[in-house]
């Protein structure tokens, strides 16, 4: 089974593992397959809770539920069986559970009044619905009363009772006029949340016979009116007259005059109030005033702050609103009338109750026969609730007895569960404020797999972007999924795959051979199924000629260039924006395949232009911006900046502010934007000048804001389309007076540095913001979560103070207070800091390292405690190095490697490991201070792996049917090498490939020679190792066989120069048959393989080029290490080859091919070196029949010396070269022998030997150089050797101890004597 992203079920707890199963069969929403499983019912709709009706209408109480076999449905109300079928007025809609009251029919909605429950049943078990209490809605009249006018004297407060009539639901409450105009409400006059109009205090205004209050009933859409109420305010002054009209002169009496009064509470009463609120709903708040002048309220929370973001001020801030409230929101309230004669206010006390609500409600369980579940049932609230369960409707204490079920509190517990064991349970939540109610069901299924992503599903994706493969399942038990490559390819396992739990396949990086058809395979012990789906992986498409940027001028031309390539099976549309919208309509824009031209270009099409391509996969764009410029115009206007400012005017001299004005200088054609002031701090900062604000050019005064203690200086800068103007001349002096500092400093911290102190730092005030002379800051600390007095100093003008003798890593309160001469700034907010922390106490526990794969590891620890790590913990480091290679059993130098994991992690990967390969590791925690101690050492080996690529190849010794391949051992076998793997196949001149050769090496060999290649051929050759585990990179190397014709040579590698030589000799005798080749497209233009053959005065330059046909080439070359510019020859045609004259024997050359017309486009150097002067190697005339000749003619001349020696040697006399022979006995010049190959000894003429018959002559009669006997160059001086008169050889034989290697072409030494007699005889 392919390893999941899940948590293994055997390695967690109990309850981990039931919850786990609760999903492991979750079931799909397909409808095919929901038409096939037997499910119980499910309640899909019903009515609310409390269910209230228009009375007019007709009743619909709501209930469906779905379930296979389709449910039955029915109904209790009021607890009782309801028998809808004994009720006309009353029916059920089909294939549901629906009820239909027919009340526009006669039927009283009052009669239907109660609790109605519904149940849906099938063989598999009885869902039942929420008690749904249906109750009609009611918008009584208002009660006859008789109303009073209200005559009230100017100032004093007045309360308009509304008292609306009890309806269901409460109506919504409103005040209005006679003309239906809303009356207009202040925090003068407002209505409370009781639908009473408060006034503060009445005014003459307020004089009115029609103040009417209005109930709308929503549910009915009526609206209720209560009859006017009457309002006249009497004004001292008429109150006066009046009683001055109905008294004597000599009666001194008179209405005292309105008189200002300080608040009283209107509403609530009393000093203090008490409200209970259920959580989740608005919490409304209400205080109203009276007084005079109108109290202003406010609101506070004792002990805490308003919550923010949930906090709302409603009716000119005398109502509080704070929404979804919760029991953190439980707490006293205050609220506050004031106004300029004094305060009242009244605290109301806010307890947050909770109905219930959900925890973890339960879910459906679907179980195969046998396994274990759990249906868990958790809610909370205040008071907490209590939890009961039923089983099909019934109370489980009463239900039919399941012996694998067992009820624990909130939870059942279920065991080896059955068929039988199907049902649906609900879960009762319930306290004195609501109830919960919730069905699950447990459905026991024995269902063989089933896959439901339909069949050879195509998927298609853009390369190196992720493939998502789905393989939708179900079954029960779950199946397991593994997933195939093709019909009949091994399961997919590794890192480049991603297996998910719903059983899709991901391939995070697409490549173009990950395309194919994909097996994915669904089982488990009821059955198997698989099914195919395809993936096609897509070039992606790319922009390779974007637009570029474009200058024009007024009414030219301008294009815009967009070649694009992409896949041949994908359609791309391009489309042409404008500033990121649509081409102007205009027939001036010319859309053409890849490009877009502008005619008759004018200043509107200035602007950026995008360039987009889409296909069904991707999309891709380019920009570029066109700017459209004048043509030379004829003299213009001259536009300058303006000239500064002047006459700077200070006026309204206050102590936190003053007027500046200002006279503006000349525009110079380009009209003013804005000015910009600025001020200078003649006391603090002198000389230098801040920026203060900036107003619009229109604007000649402004009032500025001022600072304490400030010796200020103004100045203004003129602004407009050009630039800025000259600074004006600085204004008079105004210096403010002092005050108290009006802040505090920012960005106060606490931090030990050493275990035993606490430093505590802070952003000094700037110069301005001490706001008086003498600044000092007062710097408080306590230690936190101890009832400890705040300690005290108070330091000068600096930013740090340190705190001695704190024990190591506690919390500090901290706080800094700004004061100077005058006072101290306002009370400072506290921060919490630390002391110095030390180095930790404990190593890390329990260090566990799981092996994953040859270069990956995972590692585990258990945390240490907290408070043995004496400072923020900030991770844990790994320290882990190499003991050794298993495959090598070397030890080297160690170098230790860390991995750092933040935060309090207790695992971490180590990647790059070495395959093969031993390996220690400790770790330790880290705090602020640095390391504690290190775990023990933890050994652990990584596995085998595959080698890296051979550390050479190289191709030696060509042959005209053999090369020699000589390697070396992989730099990092990985594991123990088994063998290596040699590929190669012939490549023609148009880079077809020939069929494919493989050679298994075995391990311990370093060279190999093939025999029966093909003359004059090219070979690729792919070599690679193997160890146990499978096949490393592949290195690869190309050679030539030699050709045996004149002028051409043939290739030799050279070693240890840093390059190839390359040399060709060809034979027009030898032929074979060509094999079949395979055409390679190349993937982009190149030019490679540059192979050089060197004579002594020319070099044969060849190469391989891929890329658009009719290439013209050149070749480059110039001396090796001189800085002389390079020669250049052209090459006539499309050839892949060039003879390069004239060049200086011995001399070492540097060449490189290019191509015209591809800027930039050559190979890479290559460096040769010609051969000496000597002589030319000879046409192979062993064939000749003037040789043949020539050869007898020598035998016989031979053949009389050999007798004449003969004779001489009877006669006593000794031939010259027998005499050096014997003096110097030189080892080298002895002849083989024939049967072993081996040096024998020299054989003396009297021996009367005939010649042996091991004179080496290939069959096609061409001479070897390593076949043929010594010629008489290898003993001299080379080709320019010679005899001494007397016929001996100069240098006597001991010209050359050690043969010396080639320099240039090894073929092309003089033609030896002995091999043309050798191949004579």
């Amino acid at each position: 089974m392919m390893k999941k992203k899940s948590i293994s079920a055997s390695k967690a707890s109990l309850v981990l593992f039931l919850c786990q199963m609760i999903s492991a069969l979750d079931v799909p929403l397909d409808s095919k397959l929901l038409e096939e499983l037997l499910q119980p019912p499910t309640i899909t709709q019903q009515s609310p809770k409390d269910y209230i009706v228009d009375p007019r209408e007709n009743i619909v109480i709501q209930c469906e539920a779905k379930g296979k076999p389709p449910p039955s449905f029915s109904w209790t109300r009021n607890g009782t069986h309801f028998d809808i079928d004994k009720d006309a007025q009353v029916t059920m809609k089909p294939n549901s559970g629906t009820l239909v009251i027919n009340i526009m029919n006669g039927g009283k909605a009052e009669a239907y009044e109660g609790v109605y429950q519904c149940t849906a049943r099938n063989e598999r078990g009885a869902a039942i619905s929420n008690n749904i209490v249906i109750r009609p809605s009611r918008s009584p009249l208002w009660t006859k009363e008789k109303l009073e006018p209200n005559q009230v004297r100017e100032g004093d407060s007045l309360v308009l009772h509304c008292r609306p009539p009890v309806g269901l639901p409460p109506p919504i409450i409103f005040w209005m006029d006679n003309a239906f105009q809303r009356l207009p409400q202040s925090e003068r006059v407002s209505q409370g949340l009781n639908g009473d109009l408060y006034f503060s205090n009445v005014q003459p205004e307020d004089t009115r016979e029609d103040y009417i209050c209005y109930a709308r009933f929503n549910h009915t859409q009526t609206i209720q009116q209560k009859q006017p109420i009457s309002v006249k305010v009497f004004s001292m002054d008429s109150l006066n007259d009046t009683i001055a009209a109905n008294l004597s002169d000599t009666d001194i009496y008179g209405a005292k005059p309105v008189t200002e009064r300080q608040p009283i509470l209107l509403t609530p009463t009393g000093s203090s109030s008490t409200k209970v609120e259920l959580r989740g709903n608005v919490l409304l708040l209400e205080c109203i005033a009276a007084g005079l002048p109108t109290p202003v309220i406010r609101w506070i929370k004792e002990g805490g702050e308003l919550p923010a973001n949930r906090t709302f001020f409603e009716n000119f801030k005398k109502t509080l609103k704070i929404i979804d409230v919760s029991e953190a929101d439980s707490g006293n309230y205050k609220c506050i009338a004031r106004n300029i004669l004094g305060s009242a206010h009244h605290v109301i006390s806010v307890t947050v109750k909770a109905a219930p609500y959900w925890i973890t409600a339960p879910r459906n369980l679907v179980l195969s026969p046998g396994e274990d579940g759990t249906l868990i049932c958790r809610a909370n609230g205040n008071p907490k609730p209590n939890i009961s369960w039923l089983a099909n409707g019934v109370p489980i204490a009463i239900a039919p007895e399941d012996p694998s079920r067992k009820v624990d509190g909130d939870t059942i517990i279920f065991s080896h569960v059955q068929e039988r064991s199907s049902a649906v349970y609900q879960c009762n939540a319930s306290n004195e404020y609501g109830y919960l109610l919730a069905n699950a069901f447990v459905n026991v299924l024995a269902e063989p797999p089933r896959i439901l992503t339909p069949a050879n599903k195509l998927y298609q994706v853009i390369a190196d972007s992720p493939a998502l493969l789905d393989c939708a399942y179900f079954g029960s038990p779950k199946p397991e999924i593994e997933w195939f490559k093709g019909v009949k390819g091994s399961i997919l396992r590794g890192s480049e795959y991603v297996f998910h739990d719903n059983g899709t396949l991901e391939i995070p990086v697409a490549q173009k051979d990950s395309t194919g058809t994909y097996t994915c395979v669904a089982r488990n012990e009821l059955g198997k199924i698989q099914n195919e789906v395809q993936l096609e992986v897509k070039d992606p498409t790319m922009i390779i000629k974007q637009p570029e940027y474009k200058v024009i001028q007024r009414y030219g031309q301008v294009s815009f260039e967009c070649i694009i390539k992409h896949d041949s099976t994908l359609l791309p549309t391009v489309i042409w924006l404008k500033d990121n919208d649509e081409l102007p309509d205009d027939e001036r824009f010319l859309v053409g395949k890849d490009n877009l031209t502008i005619m008759n270009v004018t200043d509107k099409d200035d602007g950026t232009y995008t360039c987009i391509v889409n296909t069904t996969l991707d999309s891709v764009s380019a920009s570029a911006v066109l700017t459209v410029v004048a043509a030379p115009p004829t003299p213009a206007i001259i536009y300058a900046r303006p000239n500064p400012p002047f006459d700077l005017e200070l006026t309204g001299q206050l102590e936190r502010s003053v007027e500046l004005s200002w006279i503006p200088g000349d525009e110079n054609n380009s009209p003013i934007t804005n000015f910009v002031i600025e001020y200078e701090d003649g006391l603090h900062e002198s000389g230098v000048w801040h920026y203060q604000t900036e107003v619009p050019g229109t604007q000649t005064t402004v009032q500025l804001k001022l600072s304490p203690y400030v010796n200020y200086s103004f100045r203004v800068i003129a602004v407009n389309e050009i630039g800025r103007s000259q600074p004006s001349e600085p204004s008079e002096q105004y210096l403010t007076k002092s005050a108290n500092p009006d802040e505090n400093p920012s960005n106060v911290q606490g931090i030990g540095s050493e275990p035993d102190n606490l430093v505590i730092t802070w952003e000094s005030l700037k110069g301005f913001q001490s706001n008086g002379p003498g600044l000092q800051y007062k710097v408080s600390w306590r230690q936190k979560d101890v009832d400890d007095e705040w300690t005290s100093v108070i330091v000068a003008n600096v930013s740090k103070y340190i705190v001695s003798g704190t024990p190591t890593f506690v919390p500090y309160e901290i706080k800094v207070q700004a004061l100077n001469d005058l006072g101290y700034a306002p009370e400072p907010s506290e921060v919490i800091g630390h002391s110095g922390e030390d180095l930790p106490m404990v190593a890390p526990g329990n260090v566990q390292v799981h092996v994953i794969n040859s270069t990956l590891a995972k590692v585990h620890w258990d945390p240490v405690p907290l408070k043995t790590v004496r400072g923020h913990l900030q991770g844990y480091k790994v320290y882990y190095w190499k003991v050794q290679s298993l495959s090598r059993r070397s030890r080297r130098h160690v170098e230790k490697k860390i991995l750092t994991f933040r935060g309090n992690k207790t695992f971490g990967m180590l990647p790059g490991l070495e395959p093969y390969s031993s390996y220690k590791l400790n770790v330790r925690v880290v705090n602020g201070k640095g390391e504690g101690p290190a775990s023990p050492d933890k050994v652990f080996k990584t596995p085998e792996g595959v080698p890296s690529s051979p550390s050479f190849l190289k191709i030696t010794n060509p042959t005209l049917d053999s090369l020699t391949l000589e390697w070396g051992s992989p730099t990092h076998p990985n594991g123990v090498l088994t063998s290596y793997i040699l590929k190669f196949q012939p490549i023609n001149n148009t880079h077809e490939l020939g069929p494919l050769v493989e050679i298994r090496i075995p391990a311990n060999e370093s060279s190999l020679i093939l025999k029966n290649l093909n003359y004059s051929t090219r070979y690729k050759f792919y070599f690679n190792a193997q160890t146990s585990v499978g096949s490393g990179s592949q290195i690869t190397e190309e050679a030539v066989t030699i050709m045996d014709e004149a002028g051409i040579l043939r290739p030799a590698v050279g070693a240890g120069k840093g390059y190839s030589e390359t040399l060709f000799a060809t034979s027009p005798v030898m032929h074979t048959l060509r094999p079949t080749f395979y055409k390679v497209q190349p993937l982009y233009p190149r030019i490679r393989n540059v192979t050089t053959a060197a004579a002594e005065t020319y070099a044969n330059i060849s190469w391989e080029y891929e890329g658009p046909d009719h290439a013209n080439f050149y070749v480059e070359y110039g001396v090796a290490g001189s800085k002389e510019d390079w020669k250049k020859e052209i090459v006539n045609g499309s050839r892949s080859f060039f003879v390069l004259k004239g060049l200086t024997p011995g001399t070492a050359y540097k060449v490189r091919v290019g191509a015209e017309g591809l800027s930039g486009f050559r190979s890479s150097e290559d460096v040769f070196e010609t051969g000496p002067a000597m002589a030319s190697r000879q046409v192979d005339i062993a064939t000749q029949g003037w040789f043949i000749g020539l050869m007898c003619a020598v035998a016989l001349l031979i053949l009389i010396l050999l007798i004449v020696c003969f004779i001489r040697r009877n006669k006593g006399g000794k031939y010259p070269v027998k005499e050096k022979e014997d003096a110097h006995a030189d080892p080298e010049i002895q002849p083989m022998k024939e049967d072993d190959g081996t040096f024998g000894e020299y054989s003396d003429a009297e021996d009367h030997k005939p010649l042996k018959k091991g004179s080496r002559t290939p069959s096609d009669r061409t001479v070897k150089k390593e076949d043929s006997d010594d010629s008489l160059v290898d003993y001299g001086e080379g080709v320019n050797g010679q005899f001494n008169e007397d016929g001996s050889f100069i240098g006597q034989y001991s010209g050359k101890k050690e043969k010396e290697p080639a320099e240039g072409n090894e073929s092309s030494e003089a033609p030896s004597p002995v091999n043309a007699m050798n191949s004579f005889v």
